[in-house]
């Protein structure tokens, strides 16, 4: 049977199985790369009381559609024979991956696992979190709603507005960036212009008549 082709994968790399320049190796290979800081705070699934062998997670984006294979014996030939283990494909969100990064995923977070500092992330070859990410219909309209429910919540008046919410309170809404939130937005300029009007009509004219804490009229 052929063996399954993708984009977008995900391998570990262990600290006393790479050369000291492996960053400079990972990146001649030309591809869009991220790597994790390194998880040397993961407790063992077994007992919860002894730390996982040291790693790093890095997400791979391949120029075409190939094979796990494939990837490995790329990591290989540049980093040794025994650099590279658990050569996986995406198989979830890409945005979920990149989160699993730091353990900002959903399913890190239930499992309370280690929360690692972004700012540590590696990025090669222009890797864009951004570029990977789709929504479908569904997740547009979520993402919509709640846009909309954030505007009317906070009273913002404008995009300028936004984006500086976004900047300031994105991570507390886990909202993803402006350049994703535009995308939606889009499609849906008139329906965001009536909820900007509104609260610039309410903020120019003042309403004292409706309750802030339930919306109902007073």
């Amino acid at each position: 049977m052929a063996k399954e082709k993708a984009r977008y994968f995900t391998f570990l790399l262990y600290p006393d199985s790479i050369p000291s320049d492996w960053e400079e190796r990972l990146e001649m290979i030309g591809v869009p790369i991220a790597i994790s800081p390194l998880h040397d705070k993961d407790l063992s699934d077994v007992d919860g009381q002894k730390y996982k062998k040291a790693h790093y997670h890095v997400i791979y984006v391949a120029k075409n559609p190939v094979t796990a294979d494939s990837v490995r014996f790329k990591i290989k030939k540049m980093l040794g024979e025994k650099s590279v283990a658990m050569v996986k494909i995406v198989v979830t969100n890409m945005e979920n991956m990149y989160l699993y990064l730091t353990h900002e995923s959903k399913d890190a977070i239930a499992k309370n696992k280690h929360k690692y500092d972004k700012k540590d992330i590696k990025l090669l070859n222009n890797f864009d979190i951004d570029r990977y990410i789709t929504l479908d219909v569904e997740d547009k309209e979520d993402m919509l709603n709640e846009i909309c429910d954030l505007i009317d919540d906070y009273d913002i008046a404008n995009m300028r507005e936004l984006r500086r919410f976004v900047r300031v309170h994105g991570a507390e809404y886990n909202l993803p960036s402006m350049k994703i939130i535009n995308s939606v937005l889009r499609s849906h300029t008139g329906l965001i212009r009536l909820y900007f009007d509104a609260v610039y009509q309410e903020r120019k004219y003042g309403r004292d008549d409706i309750d802030r804490e339930t919306g109902e009229l007073k």
